[in-house]
C-alpha cells in the first residue's frame, strides 16, 4: 500500500511539474479572455491580471471556479511579483475610444507595463510575449505591410499614445533581448474581431453590428474606400500559441492577421446582409491619422509558425453577430 501510494504521488508530481504557470496581463479583455480559456483548456495554470479599465469579469466568468485559474486585479504600470514560466503581455486599451480617453495612462500602460513585465521575465527566467499592433506602421506608404517596413507614424497626433507606446514597447523588448538575453516573442496584431468585443468600443466591426441590429444608420468615416483586413479571434489565438511555442531563435516581430482585404463599405454591406437590417449608410469626416490602408503580409508567419487564418469573414461575422444580439435583445 505504501509503495502504491508513493507511485501515485510520484505520478501526480510528474504531471504537476509538466503544467506551465502562465501570466496573462489584460487577461479579462477581449483577446486576453480567449487566450486564458485556451491556456487553461490545454492544462496550464493561468494567472489573469487586469485592472478592469476595459476588461470585464463577464469575459472570464466561465473560468472563475476553475482551480487552475487565478484572477488578480492589478495595474501593470506597477511592479508585480509572481513566479511564472511564461508571460503574455496584452495589457493596453486597443480601441481609439478607450485609448484616447486617457492618453497619458495609455502610454504608461504600454511603456511602464512593458518595463515591469520584462523585469519580471528577467527575474524569473520566463519566456515573454508582447502583443504589439499593426498601428506601429501608422498610415502606411507600403502595401501590404511587411515586418521590415518601419512605418509612417505621427508622433504627436491623437493616436500617438497608442501607436508610439506600442513602438516603444517593441524597442524595450528587443533591448532586453540584446542586453539581458531575454527570450522574447513579439507579434503585430491586425484588426481582430469576435465574441467578447466591447459593444461600445468604437471599433468598426462592433460599431457596424450594433447599429445594424438596432436598425440605425451605419456610420462610415471618410468615403468608405479605406481598407482593413479582419481576423477572427480563434485564428489569432492559435497564432499566439504557435508563436510562444516556436523555436527560441524566433523572436519576431511577426505579423498576425488575415490578409483578405476589404473596404469599410464592403464590411458594412456584409453586416447589413447577415443581420437582415435595412440600415442606410451615412458618411462622416475621417478622423485624424486614421490609416487609409491596412493589410498584413503574413509570409513570415506562414514560414516560421506554419500559421494562417482559416475562418473567412462571413463565418466569423455570423458568430460575432450572434454574440452581439444578446446586448440588443436584453
Amino acid at each position: 500500500m505504501v509503495l502504491c501510494h508513493r507511485l501515485i504521488t510520484s505520478g501526480q508530481t510528474t504531471n504537476m511539474h509538466k503544467r506551465k504557470r502562465i501570466l496573462v496581463t489584460g487577461g479579462a479583455g477581449f483577446l486576453g479572455s480567449h487566450l486564458c480559456e485556451r491556456l487553461v483548456n490545454e492544462g496550464n495554470d493561468v494567472i489573469c491580471v487586469d485592472n478592469f479599465y476595459t476588461g470585464s469579469k463577464d469575459n472570464i466568468i466561465g473560468l472563475l471556479n476553475n482551480p487552475h485559474f487565478e484572477l488578480m486585479r492589478h495595474d501593470v504600470t506597477f511592479p508585480l511579483y509572481v513566479e511564472v514560466d511564461e508571460i503574455y503581455n496584452l495589457a493596453c486599451p486597443a480601441s481609439p475610444v478607450h485609448y484616447q480617453y486617457d492618453p497619458v495612462q495609455t502610454t504608461k500602460t504600454s511603456v511602464h507595463g512593458a518595463i515591469n513585465m520584462l523585469g519580471l521575465a528577467k527575474r524569473t527566467g520566463a519566456k515573454i510575449f508582447q502583443a504589439s499592433t499593426s498601428e506601429v506602421y501608422g498610415d502606411p506608404v507600403v502595401h501590404p505591410q511587411h515586418e521590415s517596413y518601419n512605418g509612417n507614424v505621427n508622433p504627436i497626433g491623437p493616436r500617438s499614445c497608442y501607436d508610439e507606446g506600442k513602438r516603444c514597447a517593441e524597442t524595450l523588448f528587443f533591448d532586453y533581448k540584446r542586453q539581458h538575453n531575454l527570450n522574447i516573442r513579439v507579434v503585430r496584431i491586425f484588426n481582430t474581431y469576435g465574441p467578447r468585443m466591447h459593444p461600445n468600443d468604437g471599433r468598426v466591426v462592433s460599431n457596424f453590428i450594433m447599429q445594424a441590429l438596432r436598425g440605425e444608420a451605419i456610420t462610415i468615416y471618410g468615403d468608405g474606400q479605406q481598407t482593413r483586413s479582419f481576423c477572427y479571434v480563434d485564428d489569432l489565438i492559435e497564432g499566439f500559441i504557435r508563436m510562444m511555442d516556436a523555436n527560441d531563435d524566433i523572436s519576431g516581430p511577426i505579423n498576425l492577421g488575415n490578409p483578405s482585404e476589404f473596404t469599410i463599405k464592403q464590411l458594412a454591406e456584409a453586416i447589413i446582409n447577415l443581420t437582415g437590417a435595412k440600415s442606410e449608410l451615412i458618411k462622416q469626416p475621417l478622423p485624424e491619422d486614421d490609416p487609409l490602408k491596412r493589410q498584413p503580409d503574413i509570409t513570415i508567419a506562414k514560414q516560421q509558425l506554419d500559421w494562417q487564418p482559416s475562418i473567412d469573414l462571413e463565418a466569423g461575422l455570423t458568430k460575432t453577430i450572434d454574440y452581439f444580439r444578446a446586448f440588443v435583445d436584453s
